[in-house]
């Protein structure tokens, strides 16, 4: 019974019973009669079927709501029967944000597989938002995703956007020391890859006070790391996220720009199932990435409320 739901379950998520064959291993034909035997054991049509497309019926549309979390709840339990005392292996699939993995995430990969030499890392360094359990993630690292029942999200550090540009650039202009003073720079923005627009941010100092962030464009890119680029080349003034800014920042290659200033933009998650029988492999890595951000101050370095004068060591 068990794999004619999982035939089902995963057929409905890929929209196909190839696609589902794919994933579990077998023929389209042995999907296909599984779930057909599921169907006549509960006396319901699932799926309606075409030869291109599979769509779920209202009743298959209600069973699949119904036996998602349970079916889910089993396999985890089935895997976690030894969880205590397994050796943690087998494959490990994370997303996360191509710039913060390759930055933060990335560099602790020699340590942790020092510790899990069992554990095979399948990463996708991405900026899209995925379906976590369609798409069979065992964690996510990202901010901004739909926390879907059974999707649990710890929250790592908040997140903040700010000014910056090279000293060589500042070195050429009059002191920026208030928000209108932005209107004489050259902006470097971010369009974001998902609307195709310039993110419009309300900037913030400790005081409560709050100004429009009034940077003419320059120009435009659509990769934080090129903006990122393009102001440690002198270009202009670039707003972004202090993760996509610190490496340069901490190097001086780029200086912040009315430091007491900045603007909310939500936080980095870490996202994983929120099932206690979690497989070893997923367990330690969640506590693994928890320890290193604490370690390594990590929050704290990327918090725009502590000023470039001011960050702490690494």
């Amino acid at each position: 019974m068990l794999v004619h739901l999982d035939c089902f379950v995963i057929s409905a998520d890929t929209g196909s019973f190839s696609a589902a064959a794919r994933q579990l291993g077998l023929t389209s034909a042995a999907v296909g009669k599984n779930v057909t035997t599921l169907e006549t054991q509960l006396g319901v049509r699932l799926f309606q079927r075409s030869t291109r497309k599979l769509m779920l019926t209202e009743a298959g549309e209600r069973f699949l709501q119904e036996v998602r979390g349970g079916l889910t709840a089993v396999k985890m339990a089935m895997q976690g029967l030894s969880t205590s005392t397994e050796r943690p292996s087998g494959t490990l699939k994370v997303s996360m944000g191509t710039f913060f993995g390759m930055h933060f995430i990335l560099p602790l990969l020699v340590e942790f597989l020092t510790r899990y030499p069992d554990i095979e890392p399948d990463w996708e360094f991405d900026n899209r938002k995925i379906d976590l359990i369609g798409e069979r993630f065992d964690a996510a690292i990202g901010g901004g995703f739909d926390l879907p029942q059974g999707i649990v999200a710890r929250e790592l550090a908040p997140i903040h956007a700010v000014l910056a540009a090279s000293p060589g650039y500042l070195s050429q202009h009059p002191p920026f020391l208030e928000p209108e003073d932005l209107a004489r720079s050259a902006g470097i923005r971010i369009r974001s890859p998902q609307t195709g627009r310039i993110r419009n941010y309300m900037l913030r100092n400790a005081s409560g006070q709050e100004a429009p962030v009034n940077l003419p464009v320059r120009m435009t890119f659509n990769e934080p790391e090129a903006c990122c680029r393009a102001a440690e080349m002198g270009l202009g003034m670039v707003m972004a996220n202090m993760p996509d800014l610190l490496p340069a920042l901490e190097s001086g290659k780029l200086v912040r720009v009315l430091p007491e200033w900045y603007a909310e933009a939500g936080a980095v998650f870490l996202y994983f199932p929120t099932h206690k029988l979690l497989p070893a492999k997923t367990r330690v890595f969640v506590d693994f990435i928890i320890e290193k951000f604490r370690e390594h101050h990590i929050a704290r370095r990327i918090d725009a409320r502590i000023t470039a004068q001011k960050m702490p060591d690494k």
